[in-house]
């Protein structure tokens, strides 16, 4: 449980960096930067289940493709729910909608939260009932205060549990699963690095571009590789409810990018800090546990 509460954390600090990290690919567009971050990082992701020898979920996965073909329109299916919200997550901070998409991902841990619990039958801790109330409430009075919900915030909230339960459908909820959903995706991103009239122009304005796109697939792949594993070890439930990091990092980096707070909105974010308050309290009630029952 700890380990995965660990990656979990780990990977919604790594993406929420990355949010910021965006910003300093200029002149590049969200497409371009899209299709660069998942053409990079492919290379590390496929050395990483090597040398691990988790490659041998990627081999499982084709000796199933083998004896039902029709698995690979499933997977395809998978990449591209992946697809869309990996470009709407690059696309948004350089295009002034980081706000709405941060609300996404305010929302999402209370659907996660809700397919675990009514989908999965999983079962909460009194903590973990605790922290998604005090979620609901921050989220509810974002939503009275929007006075609706955005495409952008509607398809990060319910396009993600859609891409996990389909993933969990599929037996491909693993890293071989992942690695064909990166693989799936390679022919757009490809094409959206070519949508560049003239690079010697671009690297004339930011020279150090290479250098930074090769530090963005590192981080996305550790990133990944993290949020994967960590979905594998924990509740769905508990799983969502862990993401309010990650929102928290984005509000972070969109008040950095120069969008505001207002007064009002404290009364969102102060109930979701207070959620993810409790979830820390849990992890460290459950480690002290842990060790009074390894030295008792």
């Amino acid at each position: 449980m700890f380990k995965g509460v660990f990656l979990s954390v780990l990977s919604s600090s790594l993406f929420g960096g990355l949010y910021y990290y965006a910003t300093l690919l200029m002149p590049l567009t969200g497409q371009q930067i899209y299709g660069w971050r998942m053409l990079l990082t492919f290379p590390f992701i496929t050395a990483f289940l090597w040398f691990s020898g988790d490659f041998q979920l990627v081999t499982k996965l084709f000796q199933r493709i083998k004896q039902k073909p029709i698995l690979i329109l499933y997977l395809a299916i998978s990449s591209g729910l992946l697809g869309v919200q990996q470009l709407l997550f690059m696309w948004a901070p350089i295009n002034g909608r980081a706000m709405q998409v941060s609300e996404g991902y305010f929302l999402l841990p209370l659907t996660m939260l809700l397919v675990g619990r009514f989908v999965y039958r999983e079962h909460l801790t009194p903590i973990q009932i605790l922290a998604g109330i005090s979620a609901a409430i921050g989220v509810g009075h974002e939503v009275l205060q929007m006075g609706g919900i955005s495409w952008e915030t509607a398809l990060v909230a319910c396009g993600f549990p859609i891409y996990f339960m389909w993933r969990r459908y599929l037996d491909a909820n693993h890293l071989g699963g992942f690695w064909f959903d990166m693989m799936f995706i390679l022919p757009v991103a490809a094409w959206f690095t070519t949508q560049v009239e003239d690079y010697s122009v671009t690297l004339s304005i930011n020279h150090h571009l290479p250098l930074l796109l090769l530090f963005l697939a590192l981080i996305s792949a550790i990133a990944f590789i993290a949020y994967i594993i960590s979905s594998r070890l924990l509740p769905l439930s508990l799983f969502g409810l862990l993401g309010y990091v990650e929102p928290v990092w984005l509000v972070i980096v969109s008040i950095l990018l120069g969008e505001t707070i207002s007064q009002a909105q404290l009364f969102t974010y102060v109930p979701i800090w207070c959620a993810v308050a409790l979830l820390v309290l849990e992890g460290i009630l459950s480690l002290v546990h842990k060790v009074r029952l390894r030295y008792a």
